[in-house]
């Protein structure tokens, strides 16, 4: 795409696309996985396709410790602490937790962040909403000491971080231009809306011909529908690419946030083990487990709901299935 910005090379695409046989006779509908949690090893999930467009900004702008936010087990943090180091830059992590004064322990996303020498700030729930601010204040810490940081929002989510799945949108224009044609929703775990914008646009620009749907896992519709809208409206005021966006083409699947973002239910824990039963394929419990629950759930009230095939995509996380908690909940029912 020659409209792209820079970007530096770390994701490993494009991804496989993979059929689930099993679940798709158990769910009746044609299921299709885009395997993107296959775009590296400690740096894999969707988080990879957006840092390396927002890290060759950083590059570009001199920067050399980046700055980012996320929950206490962020697959964007520590997607970004890895890709970091990757091209010699530092990182500085501002993580939510219940308790600042008693941080959860190194396991997981959080041990790889330390394995990757990023620094951490422990913020409390409450003060999540303040993030923006308590990242701009990081940034002028470091700044004091002689640092130039680059501050990236939460989930890479921003006009710039989008093009990494406008460039997976090309890719899936490929991959079902090799196939039967079939009413088709591209769907996705929605948490942050950068990659359901990404999508968006590029299921317009390479006239992917399919529906679009986002499961959010945290919030709600309309809050997506104005976090994607706003990504979308800079996006194409920055970037003309001859496609408009407007809300009805925002579509969220919402009702499936359960007992909240990161908070797992017994059904959703199941569906992540059914679906590694039948076809050997990995869901984590904060995004697309949690998503492809609500999609089946969906689907058990009307079959036919998002057409005859669905693409689902991958967007990793399973190292958010490795903290001992997740483990205690899962084990009886295994």
């Amino acid at each position: 795409m020659s409209l792209a910005p820079r970007k530096v090379a770390l994701a490993r695409t494009g991804t496989p696309l993979q059929h689930l046989p099993r679940t798709s006779a158990a769910l009746g509908v044609e299921i299709l996985v885009k395997r993107d949690d296959l775009t590296g090893a400690e740096l894999s999930g969707n988080k990879v396709r957006k840092l390396e467009y927002l890290l060759a900004d950083a590059q570009d702008q001199g920067a050399d410790v980046v700055i980012t936010c996320g929950g206490e087990q962020s697959n964007h943090c520590r997607a970004t602490a890895l890709a970091a180091a990757r091209i010699g830059l530092a990182s500085h992590l501002v993580l939510r937790t219940d308790d600042p004064a008693a941080p959860p322990l190194a396991t997981a996303n959080i041990l790889l962040d330390r394995l990757a020498g990023a620094s951490i700030e422990w913020i409390t729930r409450p003060a999540w909403r303040d993030r923006t601010a308590i990242m701009a204040a990081a940034a002028e810490r470091l700044r004091a000491a002689g640092h130039r940081p680059y501050v990236i929002p939460e989930g890479g989510s921003n006009a710039l971080g989008s093009w990494g799945y406008v460039g997976c949108a090309a890719e899936l224009a490929d991959d079902l231009a090799e196939m039967s044609t079939r009413a088709t929703t591209v769907m996705y775990a929605c948490g942050s809306g950068g990659t359901g914008a990404g999508l968006i646009l590029g299921a317009k620009l390479h006239r992917l011909g399919t529906r679009v749907a986002g499961v959010n896992v945290c919030d709600d519709r309309d809050y997506f529908v104005r976090a994607i809208g706003a990504i979308c409206d800079d996006f194409l005021a920055r970037w003309s690419i001859g496609v408009t966006v407007t809300a009805d083409d925002i579509e969220l699947v919402d009702g499936h946030v359960g007992r909240g973002y990161a908070k797992s239910r017994p059904e959703e824990l199941a569906t992540i083990r059914d679906l590694c039963r039948r076809d050997g394929l990995v869901l984590d419990p904060v995004y697309t487990g949690k998503a492809f629950h609500g999609i089946v759930t969906e689907l058990a009230a009307d079959p036919r709901r998002f057409g005859e095939r669905i693409v689902f995509v991958h967007t990793g996380g399973i190292f958010g299935l490795f903290p001992a908690e997740v483990g205690a909940e899962l084990a009886p029912m295994l």
